[in-house]
């Protein structure tokens, strides 16, 4: 073939198909709202008319007979119709696949649950895929905040009962030492002592709360020797502990030290050691163990068990939301001689306890012990 040919039949070719074309994305921008299926058909459309325009040029410039004209028009047309016909087909899956996606988002949003379409393309299917992971998450994070609202309404009453408790407490014995008529005042001067003490404990712990949740809390980090942590912290216990009959125990490896808060560190293990010694009955042992974790040498497991009988699996989901207090079997009765609120306690400890973990990039959780004896709760922090 001569280049002048060769340019000439590339010219018509060109021109045929700048042609088509043109009068395709003016098409395309007046049914740019139209369903895809659409779009794709006049894709197709598009490209078949630009070669059968283009080749019925040709074949005119070439001066081709009557007949072979007429077989290459027959034998363009049916390619144009078949590939027509063949972008509806996909046009109308592709509309149909789309519309098992929507239906899942519509589901999704009306709360419904619609597993993953396992039809169209892997692009599709994969974002079917997400929206069903998407949809766990959101309902996943709904109950955890129905949750905490239930928690949060339950602390507003627990922290209500709690005040009104010592402050009504308070006024009837103010009251008798104004009127005179108390037989002991020193006695009521040592319980308004006492109920006072307990009053800023627990707006200490609030005010702790509040840091945790606001992420407020600074840490001043520094090597911390454990052994030395937790024998303080069972000094510290240990008279509470004599008070309602339960043993301290534990150990800790010799020389093993963590980077933490040192005071953020001893409030976790004090309140862990306060827990478990509060629901364990008299004659009771609390234990605490100290060691690297298993099969992580960069962490470090530190556990503090109890007697207090188990917990039953819905307490294990709970007992470290704000404000939780325990069921019937997880308080056993105080001893003689003890506040009964003091005992207690407002449920504050273990979600200090959460949040200072996590403060640490920690984790914190609870296994019952065999047999139903007691309970583990066990703090992973990184070395």
């Amino acid at each position: 073939m001569r280049a002048v040919d060769a340019i000439l039949i590339a010219l018509v070719a060109a021109g045929a198909g700048l042609g088509v074309g043109l009068v395709g994305l003016l098409v395309a921008w007046l049914t740019r709202r139209w369903s895809i299926r659409w779009q794709l058909t006049l894709v197709a459309t598009v490209a078949v008319l630009t070669v059968f325009g283009g080749v019925l040029a040709i074949a005119w410039l070439m001066f081709l007979s009557g007949h072979d004209l007429q077989v290459i028009t027959v034998v363009t047309s049916i390619a144009v119709v078949v590939a027509i016909l063949v972008a509806l087909t996909i046009g109308s899956a592709v509309v149909r696949w789309s519309g098992a996606v929507q239906l899942q988002v519509r589901e999704m949003a009306h709360g419904g649950h619609r597993e993953p379409s396992e039809s169209g393309p892997r692009e599709l299917r994969a974002l079917s895929v997400e929206l069903a992971e998407t949809q766990r998450r959101l309902e996943e994070a709904g109950a955890r905040e129905a949750r905490l609202e239930e928690s949060r309404r339950e602390l507003i009453s627990w922290v209500a009962h709690d005040l009104r408790t010592p402050l009504a407490g308070l006024r009837a014995m103010a009251e008798a030492l104004e009127d005179g008529i108390a037989a002991d005042p020193h006695r009521y001067h040592t319980r308004i002592r006492t109920e006072v003490e307990r009053l800023a404990r627990l707006v200490d712990d609030l005010f702790e709360l509040s840091r945790i949740q606001a992420g407020a809390l600074t840490l001043a980090q520094e090597p911390v020797l454990l052994g030395d942590l937790v024998s303080e912290a069972i000094a510290g216990a240990d008279p509470v502990a004599r008070e309602r009959q339960v043993h301290l125990g534990g150990q800790v490896e010799a020389g093993l030290e963590i980077t933490a808060d040192p005071a953020s560190l001893s409030r976790v293990v004090a309140n862990l050691l306060m827990n478990a010694i509060r629901h364990t009955p008299a004659d009771g042992t609390v234990e605490v163990h100290c060691r690297p974790a298993p099969g992580d040498v960069r962490s470090v497991d530190l556990s503090v068990s109890d007697g207090c009988g188990g917990l039953d699996p819905g307490d294990m989901e709970r007992v470290f939301d704000l404000g939780w207090q325990g069921s019937a079997a997880r308080t056993p009765a105080a001893p003689e001689g003890t506040h009964g609120a003091d005992s207690q306690g407002a449920g504050f400890g273990l979600a200090i306890v959460k949040g200072l973990v996590e403060a640490h990039r920690g984790m914190v959780w609870v296994e019952n012990l065999p047999a139903a004896t007691g309970c583990r709760f066990h703090v992973r922090l990184p070395a």
